[in-house]
């Protein structure tokens, strides 16, 4: 069986999704399911170097959100026919339009992943986007109308996707969602963070990963650790990802002002062993976020054998707290404060039997294999293996 996966970007710079789509490549392979993936990137993106599956890179025709590519539709037109069925990670941009008509054309069913893109959340903080979104909906519905599936990871997500738009009816399926078992050798991955960032040897610190962005609640953890600062002088702040949106200026003077200047780090962002090495160093990962339809971050912590610190805005929080490999609050500064000192309160003892927990739990419930089976039998897969 051969899919096509497609997205707009697959830089690290975007966060979850195009992480999502490198992880389900290296699924794929373990079920033997042939994947292709294809983007609207500039065939000379350094990050496209060390992907182990073909990638069409098509190139953008102009710059924008709306991702349009002049390449891609004759693309999809001359390939569609070659693949058993098609995905499509993201809404509101141009590639959902090109998929379902190239699909409709070569007869080939296909899906869509959302990644949070309907969370009613967006729609409160950025009423002009929404008015704008609004307007674009009778060209957007049809994509996920007549789509085979539109996937949800999580049971939360599906819901408050459906009180986003009117109309909303589509066949919705929650899929299981995960990343791959880390690789490489722990030690020698902490000691290459420690190599680079060589202040955070001899020091505890939280580490806060992901994109700065207002949605991740990075200034909410600003201040909460600024209020228990003096309280645990031998702990730092780790703020590692990259800013998207030119707002790491005004975050570090925050910094500055709250007096947590020398105890506040901005490594930038973090891949391979340098990632996983300061995963492994952290005490514990934070997010504060406003909205996260998964949190693929989350889970990164949790199979590096870190514990986590997480908003009940994180739709997987009820797992985290149920499987005790967390703690789990409010959106708020009130909220992420709480979180912070009930973590600084709690026994060492505790906070290890937290971190001990924490593999376990991404072996049990985060594997990303589970999602490629569910996709490949969802297009026929399991049948056609059988034949």
């Amino acid at each position: 069986m051969r899919i096509l996966h497609l997205i707009s970007s697959l830089s690290p710079a975007d966060g979850g999704p195009p992480e999502a789509v490198r992880q389900l490549a290296r699924a794929y392979g373990q079920i033997g399911v042939d994947v292709e993936l294809a983007s609207v990137d500039e065939p000379n993106e350094p990050f496209l170097a060390n992907i182990r599956v073909p990638v069409h890179a098509l190139g953008r025709g102009r710059r924008g959100r709306f991702s349009y590519s002049r390449a891609l539709a004759p693309w999809l037109r001359e390939n569609a026919g070659r693949f058993d069925a098609i995905v499509v990670h993201g809404i509101w941009s141009y590639p959902n339009l090109a998929v379902r008509r190239a699909a409709r054309q070569a007869d080939k069913p296909y899906g869509v992943f959302v990644h949070g893109a309907l969370d009613p959340w967006f729609n409160r903080k950025y009423p002009l986007k929404h008015l704008k979104k609004r307007l674009y909906w009778p060209l957007q519905y049809p994509v996920l109308r007549d789509a085979r599936a539109v996937f949800f990871t999580t049971a939360t997500e599906r819901d408050l996707a459906a009180t986003s738009f009117s109309p909303n009816r589509w066949n919705a399926l929650v899929v299981p969602y995960g990343i791959s078992e880390p690789d490489g050798d722990p030690r020698a991955q902490v000691e290459a963070f420690h190599a680079r960032w060589p202040q955070l040897r001899e020091r505890r610190y939280l580490l806060s990963m992901g994109r700065i962005h207002e949605k991740k609640g990075c200034d909410l953890l600003l201040q909460a650790f600024a209020r228990v600062a003096a309280e645990a002088p031998d702990v730092d702040l780790v703020m590692a990802g990259p800013d998207q949106v030119g707002w790491q200026a005004t975050l570090r003077k925050m910094a500055a002002d709250l007096g947590l200047g020398s105890r506040v780090h901005w490594p930038g962002m973090l891949s391979g062993d340098l990632k996983l090495g300061a995963l492994r160093a952290a005490e514990v990962f934070v997010l504060p976020s406003h909205q996260e339809n998964f949190g693929i971050a989350v889970v990164e912590a949790l199979a590096a054998g870190r514990p986590v610190l997480i908003s009940n805005q994180v739709n997987i929080w009820p797992q985290i707290e149920a499987e005790g490999v967390g703690l789990v609050d409010d959106d708020t500064l009130e909220g992420t404060e709480r979180l912070l000192r009930r973590w600084l309160a709690m026994p060492a003892a505790e906070r290890e039997a937290m971190a001990a927990r924490a593999h376990p739990c991404f072996v049990k419930n985060y594997s990303m294999k589970e999602t490629a089976l569910v996709i490949r039998n969802l297009f026929g897969g399991e049948s056609a293996q059988a034949k």
